[in-house]
């Protein structure tokens, strides 16, 4: 977990010099900022989307994830979280699922966790410093919130990596394209947040991402 535990501490400390210059920049830049990083996510989320050819896999994923995460109120637990640590902000959030989302989707975070569980860690470290320099500018747009996502990167990857140490080098390819691809929709989520167009509960649809490889390895059918 060598490479999961640098990935942490590149966006604590990226997240920290991004709210040291965050206090410097005006409120208008900054919200102009947090407009193209809306922007940019739902790009991110239309791409990452696209990946996936188990389209039922991936409905029926999100589905079943966002009845889940509802039941046992994630939103909520994390509203309440971010509220506790960052003083009530109004973009913790919505800082802590772009930050998670984008650093935890996509094949590299999968497969190289796996492989850090495996003791090689030299993918998640490349990540890290791309996930390092990107958390400068989220944090310093969306505030502490971008901090926090450390500690769900930190759970999702360690687990992953626990994953990899148990089982080895198998990963049926469905499963890696399913979970990026509902990772995309969860983003494009994430987007329209950001950009104040609709306030997507993302956080009760985190459960999804747990349930896209299994889904999609257990319905053969493509599409």
């Amino acid at each position: 977990m060598l490479g999961t535990l640098v990935n942490t501490v590149a966006v604590l400390a990226g997240s920290a010099a991004g709210l040291a210059l965050g206090r410097r920049v005006p409120e208008r830049l900054t919200s102009a900022v947090t407009d193209v990083i809306g922007l940019f996510t739902l790009y991110l989320g239309f791409s990452l989307a696209l990946r996936t050819e188990r389209v039922l896999a991936a409905l029926f994923s999100l589905l079943l994830g966002v009845a889940l995460g509802s039941a046992i109120g994630v939103e909520e637990r994390l509203e309440s979280l971010a509220g506790r640590l960052t003083r009530g902000s109004s973009r913790a959030v919505e800082g802590m699922m772009a930050a998670f989302l984008t650093f935890c989707v996509g094949p590299m975070t999968v497969v190289g966790s796996i492989l850090d569980g495996m003791g090689n860690p030299s993918i998640i470290l490349a990540k890290s410093v791309m996930d390092g320099v990107v958390s400068v500018a989220y944090a310093a747009s969306m505030g502490a919130g971008v901090a926090l996502s450390a500690l769900l990167l930190l759970a999702f990857q360690g687990s992953l990596a626990l994953l990899g140490a148990a089982l080895g080098n198998f990963l049926p390819e469905p499963g890696v394209a399913a979970l990026t691809g509902v990772g995309g929709v969860l983003l494009l989520g994430v987007g329209l947040r950001l950009l104040r167009l609709k306030q997507v509960r993302v956080g009760d649809a985190l459960p999804a991402l747990l349930l896209a490889p299994v889904l999609a390895v257990a319905l053969p059918w493509p599409t």
